[in-house]
């Protein structure tokens, strides 16, 4: 979704700087507290957007809707539990969206008049709220290289996850052909539009009591 007006662009970036960051961030705190110091010796133990942040990736979302994050650095062999150490530490990057949504959604709920009354704070607050529900949902979709197929490679019995981490490229592939897709395709054959929006919109109307 292309966006025109300065201000759009504007409350764009900043929900996204806030997702993004505190996304990546997530990932190398709770990998951290998993007992895996690669991200805090690498200095990425920290709420700083610059060191977190891809600015092509960044740059993307602001102007055409659709960018990638960074790559937080995760490894699980350095952790106490490798298997249940990475799966926290992967699935805390989406959860800590849907936690930004959550914690953005209550001045909504608690203060609408104000919120409501200004253009700019309810463009800013719908912002940060959808966006990161999109952040969380689109983030654990099984396929490479998102945060759903590690989570889904975590969970899997041993045989199972061997299997799945052999067919990783062919993962990634279907995950870019559906990016592909969804640039091109009618709106009725874009599959991850229609995968996150339903979902998406439901979960907004939840948290805020605004239908969208």
């Amino acid at each position: 979704m292309f966006l025109s007006s300065p201000t759009d662009l504007l409350v764009r970036a900043i929900a996204l700087l806030i997702g993004m960051t505190i996304h990546e961030f997530a990932h190398v705190y709770v990998a951290y507290l998993m007992g895996d110091k690669t991200g805090a010796d690498q200095g990425r133990l920290t709420l700083n957007p610059l060191v977190h942040i891809n600015p092509i990736g960044f740059i993307m979302g602001v102007l055409i809707g659709f960018g990638f994050l960074g790559s937080a650095p995760i490894n699980p062999g350095r952790m106490r539990n490798p298997r249940w150490g990475y799966l926290a530490a992967v699935a805390a990057g989406p959860f800590s969206n849907l936690l930004i949504a959550v914690v953005f959604s209550i001045p909504m709920r608690l203060f609408p008049q104000v919120i409501l009354g200004s253009d700019f704070l309810l463009n800013l607050f719908f912002m940060i709220i959808f966006l990161n529900i999109i952040l969380a949902i689109f983030n654990i979709i099984p396929l490479f290289p998102l945060d759903g197929w590690s989570i889904a490679y975590a969970l899997l019995p041993p045989a199972q996850a061997r299997w799945w981490g052999a067919n990783q490229q062919m993962s990634y592939y279907v995950f870019m052909g559906l990016i592909l897709l969804s640039f091109v395709a009618p709106s009725n054959l874009n599959i991850l539009g229609i995968i996150i929006s339903n979902p998406s919109r439901q979960l907004f109307g939840l948290l805020t009591g605004l239908r969208i």
